[in-house]
């Protein structure tokens, strides 16, 4: 088998102002809304750092500090956990907190889409392969997302994106893949279209929130290229690399959540609470009672 660049640098997109969740973004990064019993940002650090993902790179925005302290050392909270005999609790403090000198933040200064925000971590990145997570999406699965895309990384090299059918009315709110073999677990892209109208798509495989990608895309980003929504896309720039390097497009295990919207949102928490083995049984019986 061929040997590939480890991937062992992840960025997360962090800058945004979440307006679908006003009022209750106003003070608060979205990133820091809670699934279950952690925020969303938490899901997506622990995703990669079970991964193998040793450096974590978020591009933030102003007021997003909460996101920092969140994964810092707090001796107050852990002296009062352990002198109460709180052990359980103290395990769950000590697994959010990022291991000294892996956290790096770099600033997006003004929301100019997606592939901005990827290039504004370029110097963090190098010239390495790097993963990007994005906290609005996350996937509920034994073995995560991330994983599963990075073994398809070791097999293959090149790029890898995740994928899902989405239906065909909906096309034009996602990246849509062009391949030969739509069916298929791993598919082998050809093309790549941002948001296309529902007439022009070339497939109904929409790329979730999840990348694996070289860091040549970084010299097509900065080119600040305006494409669909007069921002800098992303997609528009792994869409070159296309023809040059390989790029796979994974049809992943496990449930997909859009936790970008309010209803994406609420059924993540409910299956999340489904899956707690403290709580599932409690959610299960409230939900009996509202059916």
């Amino acid at each position: 088998m061929a040997q590939f660049k480890p991937v062992r640098k992840a960025v997360f997109p962090v800058a945004g102002l979440g307006t679908r969740f006003l009022p209750a973004t106003k003070a608060m990064p979205k990133e820091m809304l809670p699934i279950n019993d952690r925020p969303l940002i938490q899901h997506v650090y622990e995703e990669a750092r079970d991964a193998g993902i040793e450096e974590f790179i978020f591009v933030t925005g102003r007021q997003k500090e909460m996101l920092e302290e969140h994964f810092d050392y707090q001796p107050e909270l852990m002296q009062t956990l352990e002198a109460r005999g709180k052990e359980d609790m103290v395990k769950k403090v000590r697994d959010c907190e990022m291991p000294a000198g892996k956290l790096f933040l770099t600033r997006q200064p003004c929301p100019l889409g997606l592939g901005h925000a990827i290039w504004c971590a370029k110097k963090l990145i190098g010239d390495e392969p790097f993963a990007i997570l994005l906290p609005d999406d996350l996937v509920l699965n034994k073995q995560g997302c991330l994983s599963q895309m990075i073994d398809v990384y070791n097999k293959n090299g090149g790029n890898v994106v995740a994928v899902k059918n989405v239906p065909k009315e909906d096309t034009s709110k996602y990246g849509i893949v062009d391949t030969d073999n739509e069916g298929d677990k791993t598919v082998s892209i050809k093309g790549l279209v941002e948001k296309p109208d529902p007439a022009n798509a070339p497939s109904t495989l929409s790329i979730v929130g999840r990348y694996i990608l070289q860091p040549e895309v970084l010299d097509h980003l900065a080119a600040f290229e305006t494409g669909a929504g007069n921002e800098i896309q992303l997609t528009d720039s792994m869409a070159k690399l296309i023809g040059y390097q390989p790029f796979h497009g994974l049809r992943f295990d496990g449930d997909h959540f859009d936790c970008g919207s309010r209803l994406g949102f609420i059924e993540a928490n409910i299956a999340y609470g489904l899956a707690d083995k403290d709580i599932g049984n409690n959610v299960k019986t409230i939900l009996k009672n509202y059916s």
